[in-house]
């Protein structure tokens, strides 16, 4: 009795929710459609009226065919029993829902996370923008840190000429001759390279600061308010600004102008004609020359050297900014935005629990409905309907042979040892008692002594 109120009690629970499931589907088709239009609407150019009409054609295709996709999944596949069909349901639902997450589930997504993945992209896209603008402004700032070498080097050369004037350290002689010369010479030249890289830093510094700028205004438009497809316009003009600015510090940088520099202290070395009053004193300034003229050689190897490690580091490559769309952007950056997708998915793909648990309903009760007799399965009306055609149809007989055939029908019903045996005289004798022309016979004998009377 238990399981026959169970059977029973499901099929009344699907039965009393079959209003609220066509609602919930009709919801959430309808709450696709939607999501799907706002995300549609952003891929289709043209005018006004021909996105509309277009995106609202295409978004109430999604909802009718989300809507009758589910409905057929929730009719039929609860109903099927044997393996093989139910698989081939399943395997097309699994099919049905890839196609609808191709064309709605990733616009709804669009529609949900569309301007912040585009707030994302501008972000990502500013981020490598100040990677390169730093890159720059250091490989600009390189060529300042030989700034000490060569001051260095002018200070020396300017303290050996001094130090010969003064005492003759170096010939042995005072006086202001051709080493003296030689060693104003190089110092002067290393003065106005000097000179050219201080000048450069101001040049340097002035262009990041261009730049800085131009961050600073695609930082507002990043964390902006309002729409952000016009804020992304014009961080595309300030980009391209900041993209000139990048390309100005790196031809700004005076290490290729070191290098030459560097180069014509040796190859462009003048060396005075010793002017001794005699022969040993401009020995000793040849001698003294030589070995200024290696020093000059040795100084400007190590400024080339220097220049060339500056030169050798990669330079920046130019960057384009690129504008996407917000469903590009949404696919682009999907794993920063994995609960938008999660809830874009399931808005399509909620109805499939339903399918399932109408299935797991429609099994239960198959299962509890198998341990009930046949007669259990029946309600009243099915069994007043089964009266009434039985004796529709045997109108026409005699009681004998419809008594008959009622009684075949039970033998069949019954296992073999209950099945009807031969009756003996005593059950025959009862029978006869108990039929109705006895008991009719004995109705008119009870009555006829009643008329006797009268």
């Amino acid at each position: 009795m238990l399981d026959q109120n169970n059977a029973a009690r499901l099929k009344e629970g699907v039965k009393s929710l079959e209003l609220m499931t066509r609602f919930a589907l009709a919801t959430l088709a309808l709450a696709s459609g939607v999501y799907t239009y706002l995300g549609v609407r952003s891929l289709i150019d043209g005018s006004a009226d021909l996105v509309f009409f277009a995106a609202i054609v295409y978004s109430a295709a999604v909802s009718v065919g989300i809507y009758a996709f589910w409905t057929y999944m929730m009719r039929f596949l609860p109903l099927m029993r044997d393996s093989a069909r139910r698989g081939a349901l399943i395997a097309v639902m699994g099919l049905g829902s890839l196609m609808i997450v191709a064309m709605s589930s990733w616009l709804n997504a669009a529609a949900l996370a569309g301007s912040a993945a585009l707030e994302q992209h501008l972000a990502v896209t500013l981020e490598d923008y100040v990677a390169d603008l730093d890159k720059a402004h250091d490989k600009a700032l390189a060529a300042q840190s030989l700034l000490p070498d060569v001051q260095r080097a002018s200070v020396r050369f300017s303290r050996l000429a001094e130090d010969e004037r003064q005492s003759g350290a170096l010939t042995g002689t005072s006086g202001s001759g051709s080493v003296v010369q030689l060693l104003t010479q190089m110092s002067q030249q290393l003065d106005e390279l000097s000179a050219s890289i201080l000048a450069s830093r101001e040049t340097v510094a002035t262009q990041f600061e261009q730049g800085s700028q131009h961050l600073a205004k695609m930082r507002a438009l990043v964390s902006g308010d309002g729409e952000v497809q016009p804020r992304a316009d014009q961080f595309a003009a300030e980009a391209l600004a900041l993209t000139g600015v990048i390309s100005s510090l790196q031809e700004t940088s005076i290490a290729a102008s070191v290098s030459r520099a560097a180069e014509d202290l040796s190859l462009g070395f003048i060396a005075p004609v010793a002017d001794g009053g005699t022969q040993d004193l401009a020995n000793r300034q040849d001698r003294v020359m030589r070995s200024i003229m290696d020093a000059v050689a040795a100084q400007s190897k190590a400024l080339q050297a220097a220049a060339q490690d500056i030169l050798n580091q990669p330079g920046v490559p130019a960057r384009r900014f690129v504008p996407l769309s917000t469903p590009e952007a949404v696919l682009l950056y999907a794993r920063d935005f994995l609960p938008s997708w999660a809830g874009a998915i399931s808005i399509d793909l909620l109805p499939m629990v339903l399918v399932l648990i109408l299935s797991v309903v429609h099994s239960a009760s198959r299962r509890e409905a198998r341990t009930l007799d046949v007669a259990d399965k029946i309600t009243a009306a099915e069994m007043m309907r089964a009266v009434a055609l039985f004796r529709d149809m045997n109108a026409d007989l005699p009681p004998e042979q419809v008594q008959k055939a009622i009684e075949h029908a039970a033998n069949e019903k019954l296992p073999d040892d209950q099945a009807a045996k031969p009756k003996d005289e005593a059950e025959e004798k009862e029978d006869r008692t108990n039929s109705p022309e006895a008991r009719e016979e004995t109705h008119e004998d009870n009555i006829t002594p009643l008329r006797d009377k009268k």
